[in-house]
């Protein structure tokens, strides 16, 4: 394996820190062992992609630890992985959702605990190696491989009495989402071969890098566009591939809700392959873009409003605010591209820390039912308070997190999109009232049940995740200018791939 430059391999350590760890955990018998495995895996991890993000350049343009080793030589298929501005940040804000997981599940797994605790760092490792490959069919391995760890989650920690059906569902719904997406990579693989004249098998290429200086007739361009954005739309959710997010938030562990609201990798999927790889035929059909867009953020919070259950009512809320990201995206403007990259990086403080709470909420009062809610700030005065402070980074308010990320891709989508800016806007409010009438009807008023007057507030761990999450949502809110220019190199690259 080479690494580039002849430096540590970073990227391939952190991938087999987590295997190595998975298997790990099959051989202690007591479960506490099992979970203490797992915080100190991913703790590991995460110093060293912060090693990472310190010694990455973010005055370089192109990709960085980049390394390789042949994998299938007689289909040029290879171990390829790197990366660069726009996917530095999801690393470590992956394995800080991950820790959060792993805290939210302490005590709340009680069956098959090594079983549970060594799918969850499988699937971390597969989601990582999604933000760090560079090789188009070891990227779709690491895509379909996080299916298996998912539907067992699912299915065997799920919540709800359909848990089954939930993880049947998703697993359905991304498999089919994935025959569009290996269509359309096949093509830019054959499409290289055309291009070249070396013909097939020899002149097929899957090499990331290799297929940006590949040059694509348009009528095919709008092929692979089509194609990969019906792959990656199927997992962003986008409007109407969405239906599988509501029951699977019903009925699943919310821990793992938490993972599907917090990492947007169909969002990401579409931001590293659609528009760069097809820039000619993004900027065609912008007006899909959107238009998928606004009717995301419309339709899933005019949804959100008439939810009784408040994990449902994230799961709509979390479509909307995805729909923002591919309005952003559709720009096609420098800040557009900016602040959707940081929204999509919010959502794992955001989305993924208000779905931990959530749980949180959800252990202790054995439902999250609004009918079963009510008066929660009264005994737990700090989960509410989280609760309100995610909930307002969510809305954009000045001072979060949200508030920079929401006010470039509005401004953006304004000049480009005039309309569809405007319907964004008016989106703001309705996500404002969704949320605020819901948090009046868990958290205020008279307590509605025997368990919420019983529970007691957050624990001195979870207090502390809380706290970190709300940290960075705060510091990210007063300094967005770290996030912009860390990632400005990494977005202008992307957008010179429009003028070619």
């Amino acid at each position: 394996m080479a690494a580039s430059g002849g430096g540590f391999p970073f990227l391939s350590s952190v991938l087999l820190l987590l295997l190595a760890a998975s298997a790990l955990i099959w051989l202690v018998r007591d479960y506490r062992l099992a979970r203490w495995i797992a915080l100190a895996a991913t703790l590991l991890d995460l110093l060293l992609t912060l090693v990472m993000l310190w010694r990455f350049d973010s005055s370089i343009q192109g990709f960085q630890f980049i390394e390789r080793m042949p994998w299938i030589p007689t289909l040029n298929v290879g171990y390829l992985v790197g990366v660069d501005g726009v996917s530095i940040l999801f690393l470590p804000m992956t394995q800080l959702l991950f820790v959060g997981v792993i805290v939210a599940s302490w005590n709340a797994v009680r069956s098959m605990p090594q079983l549970y605790f060594s799918l969850l760092l499988l699937l971390e490792a597969v989601t990582l190696g999604i933000f760090c490959a560079l090789d188009t069919i070891l990227f779709f391995l690491f895509w379909e491989v996080t299916l298996l760890p998912l539907y067992f989650l699912i299915s065997l920690w799920g919540i709800g009495p359909n848990r089954r059906y939930a993880a049947l569902k998703y697993t359905l719904f991304m498999l089919a989402g994935g025959v569009p997406l290996l269509f359309g990579l096949l093509l830019l693989a054959f499409n290289h071969a055309a291009a070249t004249g070396a013909g097939i098998p020899e002149g097929l290429a899957f090499s990331y890098l290799l297929l940006l200086q590949t040059a694509v007739p348009e009528s095919t361009q709008v092929l692979i566009f089509l194609l990969l954005l019906a792959g990656f739309a199927v997992k962003t959710p986008l409007i109407p591939l969405h239906t599988w997010l509501p029951v699977v938030a019903q009925e699943g562990p919310v821990a793992i809700v938490a993972l599907l609201t917090g990492l947007k990798l169909g969002a990401y999927g579409l931001l590293r392959f659609v528009v760069p790889l097809a820039p000619q035929a993004a900027l065609e059909f912008h007006w899909l873009l959107a238009g998928l867009g606004v009717v995301g953020i419309l339709y899933a919070g005019v949804l959100a409003f008439r939810q009784t259950n408040l994990r449902r009512m994230l799961a709509f809320a979390s479509i909307s605010h995805v729909g923002l990201v591919i309005l952003g995206v559709a720009s096609f403007t420098l800040q557009g591209i900016q602040g959707a990259l940081f929204q999509l990086l919010n959502f794992t403080l955001v989305a993924g820390g208000i779905f931990l709470l959530a749980g949180f909420l959800h252990q202790r009062t054995g439902s999250t039912d609004f009918l079963h809610l009510g008066g929660v700030a009264k005994n737990m005065p700090l989960l509410a308070g989280f609760f309100l402070l995610f909930g307002l980074a969510g809305m954009g308010v000045p001072g979060t997190s949200g508030f920079p990320a929401e006010f470039l891709i509005l401004m953006s989508a304004i000049i480009t999109h005039t309309g569809a800016g405007l319907a964004a806007l008016f989106g703001f409010v309705l996500g404002a009232g969704y949320f605020l009438v819901s948090f009046r009807r868990a958290f205020l008023g008279p307590v509605g049940s025997e368990a919420v007057g019983a529970a007691r507030d957050l624990r001195t761990r979870e207090i502390l995740l809380a706290c970190l999450f709300g940290f960075l949502i705060l510091f990210f809110g007063f300094f967005p200018s770290w996030v912009l220019e860390l990632t400005r190199h990494g977005c202008e690259a992307w957008m010179a791939r429009l003028s070619i």
